[in-house]
């Protein structure tokens, strides 16, 4: 409706001004209209109108550009043009106002209304109108944590309007893209499989030699003393021959790059696979591990501990000074891929450095003697941590907080030396013989096995074969989950008397060998996948030693995915939900000694994903804990606050968007709602054990067909049988997580935790593959089959260093992207009883960092680059050939150094 003109219409007094007045004239179809009348109110137009007005603007080169926000923010010819010539705060602000608006649905936005409390956004919404602001052109750019810092249109636009010029931070140098043909592709993957082949045909030789050299023994003792010899032989074979192919295929690292795909890369491939397979990868955290690596070549100091199981690959280019400590989960692996390039560079660290749990070191970074960097904190490339600091963060920055719990006074030396004695003595005497021997006395000792292994027998055409098969699979799954279950609750409860929290104790000795077998058999992921996302998981907890009282029943309170160092030592408070992929730390060490602590998590709070969680946090009740946040150690106990980001900031606790099912926690709805989770929960659970005992039939079956054509065929049997066993994984993990959904594919949801939409998520979360299952094709071109296979939207000639997806179908993938070693793409999130999942777009050329995590509603498009242990948020949208890096990431353009505090 077309409202009177009351007035004479005011003349422009501007070119500007005549120029907008012209061109809206023309759409409005009418000769005149004034300068100061209301573009809706006053002349009647509505949104379809003000779009053709923008358009031909832009089309007028004498006229600056004008967005659809612009015209509802500044409603009338003279108000938009004193925006569009302004450049001070006062047009930032009216240009924020009308995106903000935009965004969120609201007719205006006033310029002291806060983000979060008054108007109700939240972290994806605020996401949303940084991305609107990048995109609308003549705005300086705003990041997420410019967001938080400045709730309000008028803080907001006053500090980046004013902001200094950025100064680019932790950027890489710029390569050209290496784009592999498709011929070369395939051919790489080709010789690929072929090794694989090979090596599997390899292990069976070493294998056939052994059994018949077992089974020619004369008695129980003479078995033994075989089965000793013949894997003791096999187990060095295994050790040795990884660290002969490196220096064969490769001699030293060197600084360098290596184009994807090409023979080199196979070299590459080759030795980085056969080194991860290395069986010496288990003795993480021990001095065998320190050996392996310098006959790796890597530089290893005295008194050096390496907790973590991600083993340097180009180990040349790696330096460990003496007493350097190393935790778990920390990536120094010496390369990075990028634009169809494998890099490699140096990773040096003085002597007693000390790198936090779950850190990434890029290559060309360097830590002084003494420097400390903190849990869940990255160097960039071309970083260097001076001598005596401690830095934290992603990337990283100076801080005030010392990592450090155990100082030199606590210092207690142990034996190392005796201690790689005995574990070399358990080894060689215990653990290769009841492996290698074990097999081999089964067959020959139980009738109904043992007629496999005559000459003629045909177990195929046998109706009574597949009975065998079935009562072995169902012995060997039940019993190991028995012996599992003994080994979590009885067996650490019985080690517990040696390991007394708060007592420094040598860091090699009884003490220390009690703490890592507590901490391996208290971890057992079946268990944790089977109860979690469920009520019975708190059960579980409470039986390993977890301290849960006073409880909340949530159906919800634990994910699939929990860690822990020391499971007595671990509590949580009341009414706490943690949805995935928490690590308890529950122990701190120096190069001599360590000692268990108390980890305490408060009362009504949220944990999102991937959080590490230190004994030192300042973090009380209703706290919520972002995705990837870094758990603050110093300066006040933060209580109804949310955190966000490495090194972490204050965000609101809670909006009233993501506060909307809280009503579902009370009363007798909620006791109902409940009741049905637990049902289908229920059915899940049965639904997964049935899952994995299929798998356990599976490789059962293919090992007694092995044993049956062992006699005919030998070495090719057993190695037919390793293949065999290898794509069967793969079918039967896509069959699995295919049939979850019904063959449907999740979808974009938005619902409470009461609700069937997640329940449904859930049993999709538990019935996908656990890591490591199809490890060998990493880097292969058969990932790419295997991500096909599950529902990933994908493009040519992926390179996958080791990602891990979630909804796999919500994700689209390119051509020729690159993912690193660590990284995930998940489509989803938790916050407090609120689900909400969406898709996730890589566009082509598009390069993923290590340890990296791609959040839901996501689009990166072409050419675009997410640095190392990045965190990119809900909602985000990065430009095509932008390079993106830090927690939350952001253009490394815009990390300016006032930024990063």
């Amino acid at each position: 409706m077309t409202a009177d003109v009351v007035a004479p219409p005011a003349a422009p007094a501007t070119a500007v001004e005549r120029g907008l007045a012209e061109v809206l004239a023309d759409v409005l179809s009418v000769e005149e209209i004034g300068v100061e009348q209301h573009f809706f109110d006053d002349l009647g137009a509505d949104s379809m109108l003000m779009a053709r007005f923008c358009a031909r603007v832009r089309k007028r080169p004498d006229l600056p550009a004008v967005a659809i926000t612009d015209v509802y923010a500044t409603p009338s010819v003279r108000a938009l043009a004193g925006t569009l010539v302004d450049d001070g705060p006062a047009r930032v602000q009216a240009r924020f106002a009308g995106l903000l608006a935009e965004v969120l649905g609201t007719g205006s936005v006033g310029p002291d209304q806060n983000f979060f409390d008054d108007l109700g956004a939240d972290s994806m919404l605020m996401t949303r109108f940084c991305a609107r602001v990048r995109k609308a052109g003549g705005l300086p750019p705003v990041a997420i944590t410019d967001v938080y810092r400045y709730p309000t249109v008028r803080t907001l636009a006053d500090a980046v309007a004013v902001a200094d010029a950025p100064a680019p931070v932790g950027r890489p140098p710029s390569v050209p893209a290496a784009r592999a043909t498709t011929g070369r592709y395939v051919l790489c993957g080709v010789l690929q499989v072929l090794l694989i082949c090979g090596y599997a045909y390899g292990v069976a030789v070493v294998l056939q030699r052994g059994f018949d050299w077992i089974f020619a023994g004369g008695g129980f003792v003479d078995d033994y003393l075989r089965a000793v010899v013949a894997g003791g032989l096999g187990f060095l074979a295994a050790c040795l021959v990884p660290i002969a192919a490196k220096w064969v295929l490769v001699g030293r690292w060197k600084p360098g790059r290596v184009r994807i795909w090409g023979l080199g890369y196979l070299r590459f491939w080759t030795v980085k696979t056969l080194v991860l397979l290395n069986p010496l990868a288990l003795f993480a955290g021990t001095p065998v591990f320190s050996l392996y690596l310098r006959a790796l070549g890597a530089r290893v100091g005295r008194g050096v501990v390496v907790l973590t199981r991600h083993v340097p690959i180009c180990t040349d280019l790696v330096a460990l000074g003496d007493g350097t400590v190393v935790r778990n989960q920390t990536f120094l692996n010496g390369y990075r891929a990028r634009a169809g390039w494998i890099e490699t560079g140096r990773v040096e660290l003085g002597r007693d450095v000390y790198v936090g749990e779950r850190s990434v070191l890029d290559i060309g970074t360097v830590m002084g003697d003494g420097a400390q960097l903190g849990h869940a904190s990255s160097l960039h490339e071309g970083q260097r941590v001076p001598a005596g600091q401690t830095w934290h963060g992603s990337p990283a920055r100076p801080a005030t907080a010392d990592y450090r719990a155990l100082g030199p006074e606590d210092a207690r030396r142990g034996h190392a030396g005796v201690i790689t004695a005995l574990q070399a003595v358990l080894w060689f005497l215990v653990y290769v013989p009841v492996v290698s021997g074990g097999i081999a006395l089964l067959l020959t000792a139980v009738p109904s096995l043992n007629v496999l292994l005559e000459p003629g027998s045909r177990a195929l055409s046998d109706p009574g074969f597949f009975g065998i098969v079935l009562v072995s699979s169902a012995v060997v799954f039940l019993g190991s989950m028995a012996l599992s279950a003994v080994g979590a609750v009885v067996g650490a409860r019985l080690l517990r008397v040696l390991v007394r929290p708060g007592r420094v104790y040598p860091l090699h000795g009884i003490h220390y060998s009690a703490h890592r077998a507590i901490t391996r058999l208290t971890n057992r992921r079946f268990f944790v996948e089977f109860f979690g996302d469920s009520s019975s998981v708190v059960h579980y907890l409470r039986w390993i030693g977890y301290r849960l009282r006073p409880l909340l029943q949530t159906g919800s309170n634990f994910g699939s995915e929990l860690r822990h160092e020391n499971p007595y030592e671990c509590a949580v408070g009341r009414g706490t939900v943690i949805a995935s992929g928490l690590t308890f730390l529950n122990a701190d060490y120096t190069s001599t000694s360590f000692r268990v602590s108390r980890t305490t998590i408060g009362a009504q709070s949220f944990l999102g994903n991937d959080i590490v969680y230190p004994p030192r946090a300042r973090t009380g009740e209703d706290v919520l804990l972002a995705t990837k946040v870094l758990v603050p150690i110093d300066g006040p106990v933060r209580e109804g606050v949310g955190l966000l980001g490495s090194p972490s900031f204050e965000i609101p606790r809670t909006v009233a968007r993501d506060s909307r099912f809280n009503h579902l926690m009370e009363g007798e709805e909620f006791h109902r709602r409940l009741a049905a989770k637990n049902r289908h929960n229920g059915r899940t659970m049965a639904a997964w054990l049935a899952a994995k005992w299929v798998y356990a039939f599976g490789v059962t079956l293919f090992g007694l067909l092995a044993a049956d054509l062992y006699a005919s065929l030998g070495a090719v049997a057993l190695a037919a049988s390793e293949v065999a066993v290898l794509l069967f994984t793969v079918l039967h993990v896509s069959l699995v997580e295919r049939a979850a959904t019904g063959f449907r594919g999740m979808r974009p949801t938005y619902c409470s935790i009461y609700e069937v939409g997640f329940w449904r998520a859930e049993r999709f979360f538990k019935m996908q593959s656990g890591p490591g299952l199809n490890a060998v094709f990493v880097g292969t071109p058969v990932q790419s089959w295997f991500w096909r296979l599950v529902g990933v939207r994908l493009g040519r000639r992926l390179f996958d260093d080791g990602c891990g997806m979630s909804e796999k179908n919500l994700v689209t993938i390119g051509d020729d992207v690159t993912l690193n070693a660590g990284s995930f793409i998940q489509c989803h999130s938790q916050e407090d009883f609120t689900f909400k999942s969406d898709r996730t777009s890589v566009g082509s050329g598009c390069t993923i960092g290590v340890a990296a995590l791609v959040h839901y509603g996501v689009t990166m498009e072409d050419d675009a680059e997410l640095g190392p242990d990045a965190f990119l948020m809900k909602g985000e949208e990065v430009p095509a050939g932008a390079s993106w890096a830090g927690n939350p990431a952001r253009d490394v353009r815009a990390l300016r150094p006032g930024a990063l505090r």
